[in-house]
């Protein structure tokens, strides 16, 4: 059975988009929120947030500031720009139909 991180790989840019859709937040922030939300099945490791982060902020679909976490330190938190919300209502709309295409051929073949 593939690794959650085989998985999370096509995905990771849709999950992101998500998890900070709601709030701007920090990367360890971002990891943890998507690995709660899934029940600890899906794990987001530094080596693969980082780069999608840098990604989608290149992009324009998202922006860092800086910030004070809860902890008192200084992190950057990622939100969602006009063109981050845009872009994810596609990623949405594609998971849709990747997902009940995926879902017809389990049920068929």
């Amino acid at each position: 059975m593939p690794k959650p991180a085989d998985l999370l790989q096509g995905t990771l840019d849709l999950l992101i988009l998500k998890t900070i859709a709601r709030e701007a937040l920090h990367g360890w922030a971002i990891s943890k929120r998507i690995q709660e939300l899934s029940d600890d099945v899906l794990s987001v490791q530094q080596g693969s947030l980082y780069p999608a982060l840098h990604r989608l902020e290149h992009q324009g679909w998202i922006v860092a500031a800086w910030k004070a976490t809860d902890l008192g330190r200084t992190a950057k938190f990622y939100s969602l720009t006009r063109e981050g919300r845009q872009q994810l209502e596609r990623e949405l709309a594609t998971w849709d139909r990747l997902s009940s295409a995926v879902r017809l051929v389990l049920k068929r073949a």
